[in-house]
């Protein structure tokens, strides 16, 4: 059941931002609160203005349903998720290195409806990938008091690796709104009566979460100013085996949303731990 716990369940496609006239490959310039290449067509507008309050609202994290967004995915490698202290009571953390080993993906979410286990969620819900493969999704609620994950379902409902679906008896609270620097809570999921790789399933998940900083995360293609940095640290305990967990660092920014994750290594123990099992960024 390690598997499970692969990917903290965080949803990084979830960019708060949509386009009028198509899918565009930069951002203006002059946008208060990120730089990047000026595009003269096809440029992503995000539906809200960053304030740079830090404070992010449920206005700010509206989901933004079916619009790809492109990231560069590295896996273990040496990381730096501490930065550096700019002596305003802020960090920076220059994530604009490069890799040779990094993939290219897009990922977008999709409403619930049609999906093989549509009618086992909230008629509300929306999906997003879950593995780099496509062949399990995350299943997710939004609302004004926060960010919220239901469970887990194979994309296909009888496939070769087994059936997965998996929901949680009360939602797991991924983000809460509003949210800022010092916020923390602990929230736990209980799964009962599930399937995981055509067998049964049991077990108890909690995320600790810890809002600790704000600062300026530099990456190759953006900088965003006044992000900030969630800690996520996931426990899954099934009923038979035993427990794994991973921490996540996540880069959160005002009408973009999650822009950067870090995930640990399973079974690490240092917050911030140095070498991740996968590394994912807002990029061309």
């Amino acid at each position: 059941m390690n598997r499970i716990a692969s990917h903290l369940m965080i949803p990084l496609a979830l960019l708060a931002f949509s386009c009028d006239d198509g899918v565009g490959t930069g951002v203006p310039a002059d946008v208060d609160g990120f730089g990047g290449d000026t595009m003269e067509t096809d440029v992503f507008i995000p539906p809200c203005t960053p304030n740079l309050d830090g404070v992010l609202t449920a206005d700010e994290m509206f989901p933004a349903l079916g619009v790809p967004a492109s990231y560069t995915i590295a896996q273990n490698l040496d990381v730096d998720v501490v930065g550096t202290d700019k002596g305003d009571g802020t960090r920076a953390w220059d994530w604009s290195w490069s890799s040779a080993s990094e993939q290219k993906r897009q990922l977008w979410g999709e409403p619930i409806a049609g999906k093989w286990y549509a009618s086992e969620f909230s008629e509300g819900a929306f999906v997003v990938p879950f593995d780099l493969a496509g062949k399990i999704d995350s299943i997710y609620s939004y609302g004004n008091d926060g960010l919220n994950l239901l469970g887990l379902a194979s994309t296909e409902e009888n496939p070769t690796s087994g059936k997965i679906l998996m929901h949680y008896s009360t939602v797991v609270q991924l983000f809460k709104f509003p949210m800022q620097k010092g916020d923390s809570w602990i929230s736990k999921g209980t799964v009962r009566n599930s399937t995981f790789a055509g067998l049964p399933y049991a077990g108890q998940d909690t995320y600790q979460v810890d809002v600790d900083e704000l600062g300026e995360l530099s990456l190759p293609d953006f900088t965003f100013k006044k992000v900030l940095r969630v800690r996520t640290h996931v426990t899954v305990q099934p009923t038979v085996g035993a427990s794994t967990s991973r921490q996540q660092i996540s880069y959160v920014f005002e009408c973009f949303g999650e822009v950067a994750r870090a995930t640990s290594q399973a079974g690490e123990l240092d917050p911030n731990f140095t070498n991740a099992a996968e590394v994912r960024r807002l990029g061309l």
